[in-house]
């Protein structure tokens, strides 16, 4: 650090992503990436839009929020797009967000909430999960602006949408953000709630089930004016925030739907396939709309067992807080690459 860093920042804990790696190949099941391609259409879309890379994008992102609101079936005011969902997240807690307006989380939840709150210096509370790891309206009374991951992550545990709602009306007069990064593969939404109530937001990305996480893309739905809000936030800190290229590929991929939703119900196939075979081999899961599982083996700690696949070559995810140390995160890959995880896992098993 220099000289010259403010002392806020000092003490910052940095969101920590799933490691990548260039020197060696692994069997990647770490960072919940589609294994599937994106479309041809949607390089194609790209390559094209790069002979204009000289000229800026459209701040307005016109062409992409009018996709994007007919894919939803609303208006394209109430459409905002973002360099991945991330950055909508950001532009949420900076509008929203302060001393006085502190947000509410889930204690086990996606670990960047805590991290925007701390960037921006605003003040936040979490909320134990049940002991089932699931939220409960009746835990989320009017006390801040709150922020649900649905499903939520690392679990994977989706929530119903009237529980969701029921957390809506017993905070009229604050902001809820329902981070929707893994609908896709979740039997509901909460988009609807988007459009009946007016302090709700929806966040979603191209990352996961359009196979688009390289492309950095994502998107909120809300009440015009709170897309009013962010977009005083987005065009006060970079309005160019779509670049060219991305924001033609995702236009492809909503014109592909069908191609993606289809590798969604392989990816959800798949899953079910997972979680019965982890089970067979004495791993317990937690129920998942997500497009990765989140097991535990009663006699094998969880860091150990990652530690060993990864000297195998595969990577999963491990968690290192109290609750959650003993389970593992893990992808849903192609058949062939659940097919190698398996054969491995059962080495690692049979090891340890």
């Amino acid at each position: 650090m220099s000289r010259f860093l403010k002392e806020a920042f000092k003490s910052l804990s940095c969101y920590v992503p799933g490691e990548q790696f260039q020197d060696r190949k692994f069997i990647k099941l770490n960072t919940n990436e589609s294994p599937y391609p994106p479309s041809p259409l949607v390089a194609a879309r790209a390559m094209e839009a790069a002979k204009c890379l000289q000229l800026y994008s459209d701040p307005e992102s016109a062409a992409l929020r009018q996709a994007i609101a007919g894919l939803h079936q609303v208006k394209a005011e109430n459409v905002i797009v973002s360099n991945g969902s991330d950055e909508v997240l950001n532009f949420a807690f900076l509008a929203f967000g302060d001393a006085s307006h502190p947000f509410v989380f889930a204690d086990i939840t996606y670990g960047f909430y805590k991290v925007l709150c701390d960037v921006n210096d605003i003040p936040y509370v979490t909320v134990p999960l049940r002991e089932d790891f699931t939220i409960r309206a009746e835990d989320y009374p009017d006390s801040g602006h709150i922020v649900l991951a649905d499903p939520n992550a690392p679990t994977g545990i989706p929530m119903p949408a009237e529980e969701v709602e029921k957390i809506v009306q017993a905070n009229p007069d604050r902001v809820v953000i329902v981070d929707e990064a893994y609908a896709d593969f979740s039997e509901s939404d909460c988009l609807s709630l988007a459009l009946k109530y007016d302090n709700v937001l929806i966040v979603r990305t191209f990352s996961k089930s359009r196979s688009m996480a390289g492309a950095r893309l994502g998107y909120a739905i809300g009440n015009e004016k709170l897309i009013v809000d962010l977009k005083l936030v987005k065009d006060s800190i970079d309005p160019y925030n779509v670049n060219l290229m991305t924001s033609a590929a995702g236009i492809a991929a909503i014109e592909e739907n069908s191609y993606y939703m289809e590798n969604c119900e392989k990816i959800i196939r798949t899953r079910r396939k997972t979680v019965k075979k982890l089970e067979s081999m004495g791993f317990s899961v937690l129920p998942s709309g997500a497009n990765f599982v989140f097991a535990r083996h009663p006699g094998i700690g969880g860091e150990q067992l990652y530690r060993k696949l990864k000297d195998k070559g595969v990577l999963i995810r491990h968690f290192s807080s109290e609750r959650i140390r003993d389970f593992n995160r893990i992808t849903i890959g192609g058949e062939e690459q659940m097919d190698c995880f398996f054969n491995i896992l059962d080495d690692c098993l049979n090891e340890l």
